[in-house]
């Protein structure tokens, strides 16, 4: 009954339009009618409780480094690096995609910007060249979900603090399946585009090379900096975050110099308006977590698991195949805050990690983004790319069945997150 009552009234108001934030106040306030009780008080408290996180600070702070990073030539630089080595073999203009994606999933953690700087910057060279352009959409896309993978990423941060798991560790868990992901693209690409007829770049000489290194090089110590101070415990995944804000703002302002001061006020707001929309709704999830935990909703849901926790593995891959079908009709953020605090007492139960859960949880709902009818990074290439979307994820599916290869390896090998997790922790 109880989750009858969560699952139609989060639905139901929905559908009505509202906001998904304001939907899960309205599923909150369901279960505490199906309860018998009505307090518009302890709504309120739980609100405010739920914003009141320290580790909610790294949200603001990386927001702005993304946005500092797009503005002060962070970006530009580091595609034009990966140019200047591999731009002139066959299919290179792919691998400095696939290169690009994983370099700025390292700093920016933004699955929807990233895809966006670079497909800007890539699909109109690639089309020039005569590549296949749905199929270069396609790989640009793909590689933007790893963003919400690699740390710093705000996906793990909201996990975190949702499931009460230590954001450093799922920032250390994140990297090798991040890389995986990137290694599973870059494999992808060679086999799909090994007969395609286009132009390459000419070799660029080593002083060439040379001076793109000179001068992407802060640009690529940043994401080093980030993951290396983490690991050595120089500071912690919040500090990290002004840290890349520092970094990004004096790279962009007086190294790079195409950040003028002037435009520091409108990207302060841009990223002041982002932070709040993700805070409230975070604050909104942790109110009905704790209205779904009295309501002993995650206990029904176990019970509807029990035939599957006979095995760890058989579980998760239960646990993920939901969470794909979910995707396909719910964004990355209704996604995560729905679902993490009614899967994460099923999870402790059955004894697995949860940091290893996390960080599959978080791929899982990254490769969501590129899933239609929904997926906001389809849209945003499309709008890039300027093609439609039945075009696009023609060119998608190699590489989506890529990922998705990984996010199976990942549940049948658990050791591929945990025995590099504790080599860097």
């Amino acid at each position: 009954m109880t989750i009858a009552v969560f699952t139609f009234s989060l639905l139901g108001a929905m559908m009505l339009g509202l906001p998904i934030a304001f939907a899960l106040l309205v599923c909150g306030a369901a279960l505490m009618v199906a309860q018998g009780q009505i307090d518009t008080t302890i709504l309120s408290q739980k609100l405010v409780e739920g914003a009141d996180s320290f580790p909610l600070l790294a949200i603001p702070f990386f927001m702005l480094a993304g946005e500092l990073m797009n503005a002060g030539g962070i970006s530009k630089r580091i595609v034009h690096f990966a140019l200047a080595w591999v731009g002139h073999i066959r299919g290179g203009l792919g691998v400095v995609a696939i290169f690009a994606s994983v370099l700025m999933a390292a700093i920016s953690g933004s699955a929807a910007a990233d895809a966006a700087a670079i497909g800007a910057l890539l699909i109109p060279m690639m089309r020039k060249a005569g590549y296949n352009v749905p199929r270069s959409a396609g790989l640009i896309a793909a590689g933007g979900v790893i963003a919400p993978v690699i740390p710093p990423s705000i996906g793990l941060i909201v996990f975190g603090v949702i499931a009460n798991v230590s954001i450093g560790k799922l920032f250390l868990a994140g990297i090798f399946p991040g890389l995986m992901m990137g290694l599973a693209l870059l494999l992808t690409w060679q086999w799909v585009a090994r007969r395609d007829q286009v132009s390459v770049l000419p070799r660029q000489s080593m002083a060439a090379r040379g001076r793109a290194a000179f001068d992407g090089i802060w640009a690529l110590l940043m994401p080093l900096g980030i993951i290396g101070g983490l690991k050595f415990g120089v500071f912690t995944p919040t500090e990290a975050g002004v840290v890349a804000c520092v970094y990004a703002f004096v790279l962009g302002a007086f190294v790079y110099r195409e950040l003028p001061l002037r435009q520091l006020y409108p990207l302060l707001v841009s990223a002041a308006k982002s932070t709040a929309v993700v805070v409230f709704l975070i604050a909104a999830a942790l109110v009905s977590a704790w209205l779904i935990t009295t309501s002993e909703v995650p206990q029904q849901v176990s019970a509807l698991l029990q035939p599957f926790m006979f095995n760890k593995i058989v579980l998760m891959f239960v646990i993920m195949f939901i969470v794909v079908i979910v995707g396909t009709a719910l964004d990355f953020a209704p996604t995560l805050m729905i679902l993490t605090p009614v899967l994460m007492p099923v999870i402790k139960e059955a004894g697995i990690d949860p940091v290893y859960f996390g960080v599959l949880f978080i791929m899982n709902n990254a490769i969501g983004l590129i899933t239609p009818p929904v997926g906001i990074v389809l849209n945003v290439i499309c709008g890039v790319a300027k093609i439609s979307m039945k075009d696009l994820m023609q060119g998608l599916w190699p590489f989506l069945w890529a990922e998705l290869a990984v996010l199976f390896l990942l549940v049948l090998f658990p050791d591929l997150v945990l025995v590099p997790l504790r080599w860097l922790s």
